[in-house]
C-alpha cells in the first residue's frame, strides 16, 4: 500500500515537472526570435542581420530605407513587449491589458493629451522624417504579422494574454513623447514649489528655490569631447553616459545601421528609428538633458460644469475632450478633459483648476536620420537647428580632430515672469512670447581648451539676452570631468570609460569638512557625533558603497535640506521639496543671519548630524564604523510584469545590489536614476571604442542577452564597439519576397 502511494506521488511530481518544462519551453524559449538562417521580407534587396557577441543587429542592406525597415524588424525581435508598453503608457492605454489599477496613471496620460499630440504630429512630419518613420513601422508590423502566437511570455500571461496592435508612425512619435515627459514634466515639483510658496518667507523661498534650479534629482547625463591635444593618439574623442531611470528592459538598444550614404552605430530609443547617440564614419557625438522649463502651469478661473474660463477681463469657451480609457475586467472609465488657450486641465490642487502648456504639444521636428548622416559640424548643426525637443546639449568630435557643443531644443520666450510655480491663468500677463531661436541658443566650435563637458549645468552665460530658468544640475558633476579631463595628458579610451565611474563628490566631502569643524567647536558630548568625527576625518570623498562616510554624509545631506524646508514652511509637514546640494553648501559657507536659532550654524549642523546618525542607526544598526552606503544606496531591478511571477520571479530581475556613486558624483546614481549606458568613441580608431547598457539586448527573459551585459556594467567594464569589423555570432539573411 505504501509503495502504491509512494509511485503515485513520484509519478504525479514527474508528470508536474514536465508539464512546467513543456509550458517553460512553450511560453519562453519557442518564442524566441530567428537570428540565424534565412527569411523573406517586402525588402527591395537582400540583406542581412549580423548578431555579435552581446546579440546586437548589424543591419548591412542596400538601401537606407530596407536598413531602417529591418532596425524596425530587429528591434520588434527584441522589445516588442517594451515597444507595445511604452506606447500604451504614452497613449493612457494600460487598463485595456492590466484592469483597474492602472486607471490613474491611463488617466494622466489622457489628460496630458499625448495620444492627440503624437497624432496631430505625424499628420505634419516633412516627408523625409515620415518616410523612415514609416519605413519602421513596416518592419515592426512584419515582425507582428508574421509572429502570430509567437510572441514573448509576457503576452502570453493568464489574465493579461493579448495580440499587440499594427505600429503606426504615431506610435513611435508617442514613444518619443513618453522620452520628453520623462525628461520635462515639473508638474508634480511646481505644483510643490506653488504650495510651499504660499506659506513660506518670499525672501528665504527665492533663496532656496531659485528658478534657476529645480529638483535635485532629475533625469540627467554627462558628455564630454576632448581634442587630439589631450590624448594619446592625437585624435579628437567622445564619452556619453545618459542618467535616466534605471529598469528591466532597459531604456536603450544597441544598433549598427550600414547601407548607402548611412553607417551609423550606437543606441536607439526602442520605438523610434535611427540612432540617437553615437558615430558614423566621420563624427562622433553624445548628449545631455538641457532641463530648460518647457512647462507651465496656470490656475484657471474655470467653470467645471460649462467650460467657461475666465481670461484677461473676459469669459472664454473651452473646448471638450471627451476620452474613454477600456479596463479589462470593468467597465469603461469616461474622461472628461476641458481644453483651455493655455492647454488642457491636467490636475485639481486642492480646488484649483490647473492647466498645462507644454511645448511638446506645440511643435515636433525629427532630425535623426540626418544627423546620423552627417559629415561635419555645418551638417551636423543643420541637423539639429529643427530638433524640437527634449531639449539636449549635443556635444559633437570629427576625425579632422574638431570639437563641438551645440544645445538644442524649443524653449520658450517667458519676458517677464518665471515658470517655477503654477500661474494666474486669468490675468493674461504671464504668457509665452514665441521661442528662442536656434541661432541664438549657446554653442562652441574648437574652443582654446580642447575640451566641451556638459552634465546638465546651465549652459546660458549670465548675459544671455532672454530670461532662463529649469532644472539645471549643481557644478559638482562637470567640474569633475573638467578637473580630471585637465589633470592628465595622453587620455585613452580606458581613462574615459574611468572617468565615467568616478565616484568622487566634493560635496560631500565639504559636509564631512563642515561637520568635523563644527564638532571641535562644540564639544559635543554625544558619543555618535564624536565617532562620526573621527570617520569623517580622513575620509577621502569616495562615495564607495562599502564606505561608512558616504552614509554619514548623505544622511545629514537629506537631514539639512528637511530641516531648512521646515524653517521656511513653518510647519512639520511641509511639501516634497529638497534645495540642491549647491544651496545648502552656498548656505554653510556664508552663514546668513536670521535662518537657524541664535545664528549658531554650527550648533544647528551637530544638531542635524545628530539626527541623521539616530536615523542611520536606527536603519543600519551597530558601530558607525560597520555601515555601509551600499546598504542604504541599493538598486533593485523589477520587471514590471515577471515580478508578479511566482517561483520564476528572480529570473526576470536583478537586485537588490549595493551601488557606489551619488547624486554628486561623475557617477550619478540614486535611488531612481543612473547610467543607462556608457559610450566611448576613438576617432582615431573605431575598434577601440567602447560601449554597453545595463542588463541586455533581450526583453526576452529565456534569452542569453537578456541581462548578460550586467554583470560588466556594474564594475564599469565595457565592450568593443564593433564597426569596420564586425565578429558576427549569427547571421540572418533577408531575401527580398
Amino acid at each position: 500500500m505504501l509503495s502504491s502511494l509512494v509511485r503515485i506521488i513520484n509519478v504525479s511530481i514527474a508528470v508536474v515537472v514536465v508539464l512546467a518544462a513543456v509550458a517553460i519551453y512553450w511560453f519562453a524559449y519557442r518564442p524566441l526570435p530567428k537570428t540565424s538562417g534565412e527569411i523573406s521580407a517586402p525588402l527591395g534587396h537582400s540583406a542581412l542581420i549580423l548578431r555579435d557577441a552581446r546579440g546586437v543587429p548589424h543591419i548591412e542592406a542596400a538601401s537606407w530605407q530596407d536598413a531602417i525597415f529591418l532596425q524596425g524588424y530587429a528591434t520588434a525581435q527584441d522589445r516588442l513587449w517594451q515597444m507595445d508598453s511604452l506606447r500604451r503608457f504614452g497613449a493612457g492605454e494600460l487598463a485595456e491589458v492590466f484592469g483597474p489599477a492602472v486607471i490613474a496613471a491611463d488617466e494622466r496620460s489622457r489628460r496630458m493629451r499625448m495620444r492627440a499630440i503624437a497624432e496631430a504630429d505625424s499628420s505634419r512630419l516633412r516627408p523625409e522624417d515620415r518616410a523612415a518613420i514609416v519605413e519602421y513601422a513596416r518592419g515592426v508590423n512584419f515582425f507582428i504579422n508574421t509572429h502570430r502566437g509567437d510572441y514573448s511570455l509576457e503576452f502570453s500571461l493568464p489574465g493579461h494574454a493579448y495580440d499587440p496592435k499594427p505600429w503606426t508612425a504615431a506610435d513611435s512619435i508617442l514613444v518619443g513623447l513618453v522620452m520628453f515627459r520623462d525628461m520635462t514634466d515639473t508638474m508634480k515639483e511646481e505644483t510643490n514649489r506653488g504650495d510651499l510658496a504660499r506659506i513660506a518667507d518670499p525672501a528665504k523661498f527665492g533663496i532656496l528655490f531659485p528658478p534657476s534650479l529645480g529638483s535635485y534629482v532629475s533625469p540627467g547625463s554627462n558628455a564630454w569631447a576632448v581634442s587630439g591635444a589631450h590624448t594619446a593618439d592625437g585624435k579628437a574623442m567622445t564619452a556619453n553616459d545618459t542618467h535616466l531611470a534605471y529598469g528591466i528592459p532597459g531604456t536603450w538598444h544597441q544598433v549598427h545601421l550600414k547601407a548607402p550614404g548611412l553607417n551609423v552605430e550606437g543606441t536607439a530609443l526602442p520605438g523610434l528609428p535611427g540612432v540617437i547617440t553615437g558615430h558614423n564614419e566621420q563624427i562622433a557625438w553624445g548628449l545631455t538633458n538641457v532641463a530648460f522649463d518647457v512647462m507651465d502651469l496656470y490656475i484657471e478661473q474655470i467653470d467645471e460644469r460649462t467650460g467657461r474660463y475666465l481670461y484677461n477681463g473676459k469669459i472664454e469657451q473651452a473646448q471638450l475632450d471627451r476620452e474613454v480609457i477600456g479596463v479589462r475586467g470593468a467597465k469603461p472609465v469616461q474622461v472628461d478633459i476641458w481644453i483651455t488657450r493655455h492647454g488642457p486641465i491636467v490636475s485639481n490642487d486642492g480646488g484649483r483648476l490647473l492647466s498645462m502648456r507644454w511645448t511638446a504639444a506645440e511643435g515636433f521636428g525629427f532630425p535623426t536620420l540626418e544627423v546620423n548622416r552627417a559629415g561635419n559640424w555645418q551638417q551636423f548643426r543643420s541637423a539639429l537647428s529643427t530638433f524640437w525637443g527634449p531639449g539636449q546639449n549635443f556635444v559633437y568630435a570629427d576625425k579632422n580632430g574638431n570639437i563641438g557643443y551645440q544645445a538644442t531644443g524649443a524653449f520658450p520666450i517667458r519676458p517677464n515672469f518665471d515658470g517655477n510655480i503654477p500661474l494666474n491663468g486669468s490675468s493674461g500677463n504671464v504668457e509665452w512670447n514665441g521661442y528662442i531661436p536656434f541661432e541664438n541658443l549657446p554653442s562652441i566650435y574648437d574652443p582654446a581648451s580642447g575640451i566641451v563637458a556638459t552634465a546638465n549645468q546651465s549652459a546660458f552665460p549670465p548675459d544671455f539676452p532672454y530670461r532662463v530658468n529649469g532644472n539645471f544640475a549643481d557644478a559638482w558633476r562637470v567640474d569633475q570631468i573638467r578637473c580630471l579631463l585637465s589633470s592628465k595628458g595622453g587620455l585613452t579610451v580606458s581613462d574615459m570609460l574611468a572617468i565615467e565611474k568616478d565616484v568622487y563628490s566634493a560635496y560631500d566631502q565639504f559636509l564631512a569638512r563642515e561637520s568635523v569643524a563644527a564638532i571641535g567647536k562644540k564639544e559635543s558630548r554625544d558619543n555618535l557625533v564624536n565617532e562620526s568625527a573621527n570617520i569623517l576625518k580622513s575620509w577621502n570623498g569616495q562615495m564607495d558603497k562599502d564606505e561608512a562616510a558616504p552614509a554619514i554624509t548623505e544622511l545629514l545631506n537629506e537631514q539639512l535640506a528637511k530641516a531648512l524646508v521646515q524653517s521656511i514652511a513653518k510647519t512639520s509637514t511641509p511639501p516634497d521639496l529638497e534645495p540642491r546640494p549647491q544651496i545648502i553648501a552656498m548656505l554653510l559657507q556664508r552663514r546668513p543671519r536670521g535662518w537657524v536659532a541664535k545664528d549658531d550654524w554650527d550648533g544647528w549642523l551637530v544638531e542635524n548630524l545628530r539626527i541623521a546618525l539616530s536615523t542611520g542607526r536606527a536603519r543600519l544598526g551597530g558601530r558607525l564604523a560597520n555601515w555601509k552606503w551600499g546598504s542604504l544606496h541599493e538598486w533593485n531591478f523589477t520587471h514590471p510584469v515577471g515580478k508578479n511571477l511566482p517561483l520564476v520571479s528572480s529570473l526576470f530581475n536583478i537586485g537588490p545590489v549595493p551601488m557606489s556613486g551619488s547624486g554628486t558624483t561623475v557617477k550619478q546614481t540614486t535611488a531612481s536614476i543612473g547610467p543607462s549606458e556608457r559610450i566611448v568613441v576613438d576617432l582615431g580608431d573605431f575598434e577601440k571604442s567602447v560601449w554597453n547598457i545595463v542588463t541586455g539586448e533581450s526583453g526576452y527573459v529565456a534569452s542569453r542577452h537578456y541581462k548578460d551585459q550586467w554583470p560588466s556594467y556594474y564594475v564599469g567594464k565595457s565592450f568593443p564597439m564593433e564597426f569596420n569589423r564586425v565578429n558576427a555570432k549569427q547571421t540572418l539573411r533577408i531575401r527580398p519576397q
